[in-house]
């Protein structure tokens, strides 16, 4: 290697290109369409659906996604602490069901203080707890983990100060 130049290769090196293997890749070719297919079906229901409708079982239909994201924190959790390797796909659920769960709570909200503990807690506690299960998911906690002690020994420095 001369001056991060690798010697082998000669400048008008290209990586060869390979195809997409739809046998190998037909999960992501298939979650693909479904994606672009859910954009215009989104924007369709967008402009079909009423913005106010009364729902039938209300409170199952919210106590049953709370249980849910529960159940789903714990086992992230239970995972994280034995060290299972399904721990970054638990983390990525559990972080998805606490972005969906403060985004329909802001949403259905009533204006006012419904509206306001809402935020309150989207930004103190889902919003958070979100982030965290991300850097679990992509596993970066070492990152947080090395800020939090940088946190506390300025906190630490500081009430010294103090006294």
């Amino acid at each position: 290697m001369i001056r991060g130049i690798p010697v082998r290769q000669p400048f008008g090196y290209r990586r060869k290109v390979e195809r997409l293997g739809l046998r190998r890749n037909w999960p992501a070719v298939v979650l693909a369409v479904a994606g672009l297919v859910l954009v215009p079906w989104a924007i369709v229901l967008g402009q079909m659906l009423p913005s106010r409708h009364v729902a039938n079982h209300w409170d199952a239909a919210w106590t049953g996604f709370d249980a849910i994201l529960g159940v789903s924190l714990l086992t992230t959790a239970y995972a994280s602490v034995r060290r299972h390797d399904i721990v970054r796909i638990l983390a990525a659920v559990s972080g998805t069901l606490l972005l969906c769960d403060a985004w329909f709570d802001l949403l259905t909200s009533f204006p006012g203080s419904d509206f306001e503990i809402a935020i309150l807690l989207a930004v103190l506690g889902e919003l958070p707890l979100a982030f965290v299960c991300f850097l679990l998911a992509t596993g970066r906690t070492e990152w947080l983990t090395r800020n939090l002690k940088r946190a506390n020994a300025r906190l630490a420095v500081r009430r010294f100060r103090v006294l």
